[in-house]
């Protein structure tokens, strides 16, 4: 399965480059994560929780960083087993573009699955990979910027008044 869109953030490239190895940042994003740890350098390890169809399974895996060009270009790899629900791995190339008003990340996503959950067939694993990937991004966006209703803004606005993510406030 592969899959490519981009998003734009509200942010300066350096500050979303900070925020895509952050491992707190990454385990907020990633939907079902309960556990993450480690540093690009030496790569992450994660433990996710998820129910794909009737299969619902708790995979461990990890990630790793290669092709680091801060803050431009970098890609990621990685593999999880989640027991006899069977495995997942695969890579994404993620690309920083400057415009105006922020950036333009753009994503190449290449993922496989084996065991039980490719039993589930591809309409319903593509399916659930695309939604797996809309979410991390959106949380990805609200963990840099800041929530989209007005009454999470104003909790979040920073001194100046506009809206800041929780990790836009640390770096700024």
């Amino acid at each position: 399965m592969q899959m490519s869109d981009s998003r734009q953030i509200s942010a300066a490239p350096e500050t979303v480059w900070a925020a895509l190895i952050n491992a707190d940042v990454l385990m907020q994003c990633v939907p079902g994560c309960t556990e993450m740890s480690g540093s690009p350098e030496e790569g992450f390890e994660a433990t996710v929780v998820q129910k794909v169809g009737p299969v619902k399974a708790t995979f461990k895996g990890q990630v790793t960083m290669s092709d680091m060009d801060a803050p431009n270009v970098l890609t990621l790899s990685g593999e999880g087993k989640g027991g006899a629900a069977g495995f997942a791995k695969g890579g994404a190339t993620v690309r920083l573009e400057p415009v105006d008003g922020g950036t333009l990340l753009h994503y190449d996503v290449e993922a496989k699955v084996g065991g039980k959950l490719a039993q589930l067939g591809s309409r319903i694993i593509d399916g659930f990979a695309k939604k797996m990937a809309d979410q991390f991004f959106v949380n990805f966006q609200e963990a840099v910027e800041g929530p989209k209703d007005a009454d999470a803004a104003e909790d979040a606005s920073g001194q100046d008044g506009k809206k800041k993510g929780w990790f836009r406030k640390i770096v700024s």
